[in-house]
């Protein structure tokens, strides 16, 4: 029931998810200062490594087939 619900899903609305999770995060690091204040202390290079970590199956899927 779940896979016909995602397999109606288009490019535009994966967009727009991705979209609304960044500003609902942004929204979150403006209303929560302490989150804010940890965040900004945090080395930009584990973010970096989460990206990388977090991108390497879609983009093994997407260079693959």
């Amino acid at each position: 029931m779940l896979k016909e619900k995602i397999k109606k899903l288009e490019i535009w609305d994966y967009s727009l998810i991705k979209l609304s999770v960044i500003a609902f995060t942004l929204f979150v690091l403006t209303i929560w200062p302490a989150l804010a204040s940890w965040a900004y202390s945090v080395n930009p290079w584990y973010y970096f490594i989460l990206f990388i970590v977090f991108a390497i199956r879609p983009i093994y899927k997407i260079c693959s087939k």
